[in-house]
């Protein structure tokens, strides 16, 4: 809890270099999150090289902190990992039968390919939004300042599919793949952090039913 309660995007970094081992650590803290039936629909690039940060940065809107912070990890949805190839494969590792296997793939709550492509990314991006929070947790433990970044131009929003296909050109990604978040990540400027704005309690949980206080 006092993770979480003390966690705040930062946005400012000092010029210290972030070391390989920390790295590696939040990296490895998003690998070991939790996914449906262990899917793991994800793949996380780690960007150092400036003119690398320069163009996630205008892939993200011109947002400046992503070609001023040390390191960056563009969180990729991979729907490839839906693949009866794939899947099975996992699948089969967990000690499931082929007819069993068989059975889920037609099961749409399961499958999500049985739904279109629209709702296998979106079940994609639910798996990766686990690791992302994992990251940032992680990072916040190391003392490592971390943003997500979201507003970008990928196929969610749309937005300037040329800078799209260039980014992922240059990051080696192919249409299986969705660039979902990104992650600035560095020491931060100073140790100063805002007060932290939730909505209350009462506002967002319930007991039984909406609008029940939970007492």
């Amino acid at each position: 809890m006092d993770l979480i309660e003390n966690r705040q995007s930062i946005r400012q970094y000092s010029e210290e270099k972030l070391p390989s081992e920390v790295l590696k650590q939040v990296l490895n803290a998003g690998r070991l999150a939790p996914s449906w039936m262990n899917s793991q629909p994800w793949q996380f690039i780690l960007v150092r090289e400036q003119s690398k940060k320069e163009l996630l940065s205008k892939f993200a809107l011109n947002q400046p902190h992503v070609r001023n912070a040390d390191s960056v990890i563009v969180c990729v949805a991979d729907t490839s990992a839906w693949s009866k190839e794939v899947f099975g494969k996992v699948l089969k590792a967990r000690g499931m039968q082929d007819s069993a296997i068989d059975n889920i793939m037609t099961i749409p709550a399961y499958y999500p390919p049985l739904l279109g492509e629209q709702t296998t990314l979106l079940r994609t991006v639910e798996q990766i939004t686990y690791a992302i929070s994992y990251m940032t947790l992680e990072a916040q433990r190391l003392g490592v300042a971390c943003c997500v970044i979201g507003a970008m131009a990928n196929e969610v929003t749309g937005v300037n599919p040329e800078i799209n296909f260039e980014t992922k050109q240059a990051l080696g990604l192919n249409d299986s793949h969705c660039i979902i978040s990104m992650l600035t990540l560095g020491y931060p400027v100073s140790q100063d952090k805002p007060n932290k704005i939730r909505k209350a309690f009462d506002e967002v949980i319930s007991l039984e039913k909406l609008g029940n206080p939970f007492n």
